[in-house]
């Protein structure tokens, strides 16, 4: 594949539009915004502060349940800096050619020096950089442990490396990787990041702040009991689990106004009667809230043991995201 195609196929992966997503709209993980305004923010703002012995971060692991707000928390960034923001996943990079790989893998890291200051978001790191010897869980999505895997992967380690190195043509470049099986990640990149940062299931003031979030202008009929109640229900909930209870809440008042008959006047009609504009819907109650909890079996899509294992790991490599 020509050099200025394998270009144009990455320039898609910039996300064009500011994501508009501030700090205060990310829910709790105040230690996990500490963290990455450490490692990206500081050196933007404050440049004096480093040299050849005190260096940024260049790669930063963000790993926990699914739905936690990796990829939330990597816009908020972008959004607070005004980097380019690179948005990656394995499928961006892969090729079914030989060697093709490990050019994308150059080409877009060259596009991220470029387009400095810049952060490169790869989601599901897992599916590149799983362990080159096996072991737990350590199978690639992309072909195991072959040739064209390995290539891959040195090519990646090596790009890492550059970032890692101090050379001014890297200052401005950061990479933020997010996997939700810290676990199959292999050593040598696992010991390339850092901070490696915990984004655990969030807690009882950060669901609060989610369903205020999530309900937007309904969200104001929600009393602070009503919040504190939804809250207690949801322990154990992903924010995405969460966002899930408030779409399937916010859908009640229309589905009430699909089977009731309304009055117009003096004559009772089906919705189908009710001119164009003319319906209004009925509000939106911290009941309907709780009956989808109750009666339509939206759960928590996280489980205990996995739980267990995201603590175990981070005792050992990580750090905590959320106090």
């Amino acid at each position: 594949m020509a050099q200025r195609v394998l270009k144009e196929s990455l320039l898609k992966a910039i996300v064009s539009k500011t994501p508009n997503i501030k700090w205060s709209d990310v829910a709790g993980l105040t230690s996990a915004k500490h963290e990455v305004q450490r490692a990206i923010v500081f050196p933007q703002r404050f440049p004096s502060l480093y040299d050849d012995k005190r260096k940024a971060s260049g790669t930063i692991l963000l790993y926990g349940p699914p739905g936690t707000g990796k990829s939330y928390l990597a816009k908020a960034v972008a959004t607070e800096v005004d980097h380019t923001l690179f948005s990656i996943s394995a499928g961006d990079i892969v090729s079914k050619w030989l060697g093709e790989s490990e050019k994308l893998v150059r080409q877009l890291f060259t596009l991220a020096r470029e387009k400095k200051p810049s952060i490169t978001f790869i989601d599901e790191i897992d599916a590149l950089c799983s362990n080159r010897e096996g072991g737990s869980g350590g199978g690639s999505a992309h072909g195991g442990s072959g040739e064209h895997t390995w290539r891959l992967k040195t090519e990646l380690l090596v790009q890492l490396d550059g970032l890692h190195a101090g050379d001014s043509d890297n200052t401005g470049v950061f990479v933020l990787a997010a996997t939700n099986l810290p676990w199959v990640l292999d050593p040598a990149f696992r010991r390339r990041c850092e901070p490696r940062i915990y984004i655990p299931l969030p807690d009882a003031e950060a669901r609060k702040q989610l369903f205020r979030i999530h309900s937007g202008r309904w969200g104001e009929l929600l009393t602070g009991a009503d919040v504190e109640d939804l809250a207690k229900m949801t322990e154990g909930y992903s924010g995405s689990d969460i966002a899930n209870v408030v779409k399937n809440a916010l859908s009640v008042p229309l589905q009430k106004c699909s089977t009731r008959r309304h009055e117009e006047g003096a004559v009772w009609m089906t919705w189908e009667g009710v001119p164009k504009d003319k319906l209004s819907e009925p509000p939106v109650t911290a009941g309907d809230f709780k009956r989808v909890l109750r009666d339509r079996g939206v759960k928590s899509s996280v489980g205990v043991g996995e739980l267990q294992r995201y603590e175990n790991w981070t005792r050992e490599f990580g750090v905590e995201g959320s106090s």
